[in-house]
């Protein structure tokens, strides 16, 4: 995959931890930041699809959830 080149503001010590955890598991920063970009924006984008389920399927339920509130 193509990669570009970016640059950013951190605070000092979590650029700090983030150079440590990146030589403790054997990977580069730039690996690290991947990867949490990545996760970071899974999370963002899954939570409104699941919200949007929850909804609808409260929804279609909602005859059940009043009768299993009796």
């Amino acid at each position: 995959m193509a990669t570009i080149k970016i640059s950013s503001k951190v605070e000092e010590q979590v650029w700090e931890e983030l150079r440590m955890l990146a030589k403790e598991s054997h990977q580069n920063v730039s690996g690290l930041l991947t990867e949490a970009i990545s996760d970071y924006l899974q999370r963002r984008r899954i939570r409104p699809a699941v919200l949007e389920h929850l909804s609808d399927s409260m929804s279609e339920n909602d005859e059940l959830g009043k009768l299993l509130a009796r």
